[in-house]
């Protein structure tokens, strides 16, 4: 049985490579917002969504931390992805021809000495995966898109340059969330935990908290506070934990 796998974004979008990766075998389901992926989850018109949580250069993905807590949707898996930014182009565009860059601002700051030494002009586009499908539509040979491997799969275009970002190092984090929880599989090998809490505005709250994994040999690789409903005094925590 196929089953859908809700993500973020348009064909082609990074979110869409982390659930073809994850998921390749299944129909994905594209939806505009992080809300309506949740949602598409909650109401059972997808098995999974699979949202980013976590990118190494630009760190959390606030909604996410605030879309999940009350939820009641499972995480069940994680995936990390490397982001590479790659030039594409419709068949047959020489990179001689380009003349203009189109894609998400962030992607267009990421890529500034691919972009500074080749004298392109940029256009700001909706996100990358919308990009590469307006270029793919407008058949220019004169503007290309800035996205993923992926994402010229998708729409048919041509590479023209690949990994031109300026960091070696930019990776994204991808949680897998379901409305049932699943157990690890016995060969997993080492398992996460991911869980949220919240502790009084009074001293030495949170060291308390803490105080427990300490003493029982439970090692924490994350801990991020958040606060809640714009108040200064009401603090929630992420965490992670190995086990």
């Amino acid at each position: 049985m196929v089953r859908k796998i809700a993500f973020q974004g348009e064909p082609g979008a990074f979110s869409h490579a982390a659930a073809h990766a994850l998921f390749p075998a299944d129909e994905a389901l594209p939806c505009t917002t992080f809300e309506d992926t949740i949602t598409a989850v909650q109401q059972g018109r997808a098995e999974y969504g699979v949202v980013p949580v976590e990118n190494s250069l630009y760190g959390r993905i606030t909604d996410i931390y605030h879309l999940l807590p009350e939820s009641g949707l499972h995480i069940v898996g994680e995936h990390f992805l490397r982001v590479e930014m790659n030039l594409l182009a419709i068949p047959g565009t020489r990179l001689e021809d380009v003349k203009s860059v189109q894609s998400l601002s962030v992607a267009l700051g990421q890529c500034r000495k691919f972009i500074a030494d080749h004298k392109f002009k940029t256009i700001n586009g909706v996100d990358t995966a919308g990009s590469a499908r307006e270029v793919a539509e407008k058949g220019d040979r004169t503007v290309a898109a800035i996205a993923s491997r992926f994402a010229a799969e998708v729409y048919g275009l041509d590479i023209l340059a690949s990994n031109i970002e300026d960091a070696a190092h930019n990776t994204t984090r991808f949680l897998v969330v379901s409305k049932t929880a699943e157990e690890p599989a016995a060969d997993a090998g080492k398992v996460k935990t991911t869980f949220v809490f919240r502790v009084r505005n009074v001293p030495a709250a949170l060291y308390k908290a803490m105080g427990g994994f300490a003493t029982n040999g439970v090692n924490m690789t994350k801990l991020e506070s958040y606060m809640l409903d714009g108040s200064f005094t009401a603090t929630q925590f992420y965490a992670d934990i190995e086990g």
